[in-house]
């Protein structure tokens, strides 16, 4: 591997082929639906359990004509972001605090630890219980599955903030607030992000989930509700959409996240 992009051979360098960023994704996505066609129509498989790809493709027209698929996607998406921005509230400060002051941490971590290996799943019947049907049980269940990664990378990345930088801001006399907001927060933004990467991730994965328990509408609903009535081309749209959503958020993370990091030098 060359540090331009291209593939040393043999006979010395390959170069890289104009657009190939598209070409070869898209050269993957045609072997892929070749063989997804050839399998579901090898005579193993009825239509209801592995529908070819131009059976979802007209699935997807259909969906598109009656246009519910936009409400489903809107009130999915009001879910997450109200689930996510709840868990960033809610876990980096508490992030900052437990690694700022070892005291606390050492008197919450074991509550803590006990908490976070619980699978977000585990708490349907509770969820069920509090907060009835609708809304609010799958933005309990996407919040939980947020929170500890976010909490956690926030912990660990305030704990190994370089010590000089501390010391030499104790030196100039900075105040303690000071030094959290324009030295900690600084120094921990990039490991916090990581938090943030997962945290979105597990909490898209848990979306689905969520809108399984009780929900009437959003993508998870539009997979269980075709499920019950054999459209098994639907439930397989409703998981692309899945698919396709999290690459945007993942891509509109990583976006904000470098202009942040821009803003600071960093």
């Amino acid at each position: 591997m060359d540090l331009n992009g291209g593939v040393r051979g043999k006979k010395g360098l390959i170069p890289k082929l104009p657009g190939e960023k598209l070409l070869f994704p898209l050269v993957t996505l045609i072997i892929f639906l070749t063989i997804w066609y050839l399998v579901a129509n090898s005579g193993k498989y009825t239509e209801h359990q592995l529908p070819g790809p131009d059976k979802v493709a007209l699935a997807i027209v259909e969906i598109l004509e009656t246009g519910i698929i936009w409400e489903h996607i809107g009130i999915s998406m009001y879910r997450f972001g109200a689930a996510y921005l709840l868990g960033i509230v809610a876990a980096i400060p508490l992030g900052l605090v437990f690694g700022w002051y070892t005291r606390m941490y050492t008197a919450f971590d074991p509550f803590i630890q006990v908490l976070r290996p619980i699978s977000p799943i585990a708490w349907f019947p509770l969820a069920m219980l509090w907060f009835k049907i609708g809304d609010a049980p799958a933005i309990f269940i996407i919040f939980l599955s947020v929170f500890f990664p976010i909490l956690l990378a926030t912990i660990a990345a305030v704990r190994n903030v370089d010590r000089t930088y501390l010391k030499v801001a104790v030196n100039f006399g900075t105040s303690e607030f000071d030094i959290l907001r324009k030295v900690v927060i600084p120094a921990t933004f990039p490991y916090i992000t990581v938090g943030l990467h997962i945290a979105l991730g597990t909490g898209w994965i848990h979306l689905v989930a969520g809108e399984m328990l009780g929900a009437q509408s959003g993508l998870g609903y539009l997979i269980v509700d075709s499920r019950n009535f054999l459209r098994t081309d639907k439930v397989i749209v409703g998981m692309l959409l899945v698919g396709t959503l999290g690459l945007i958020l993942d891509k509109l993370m990583t976006w904000a996240e470098n202009r942040v990091k821009a803003s600071w030098g960093l």
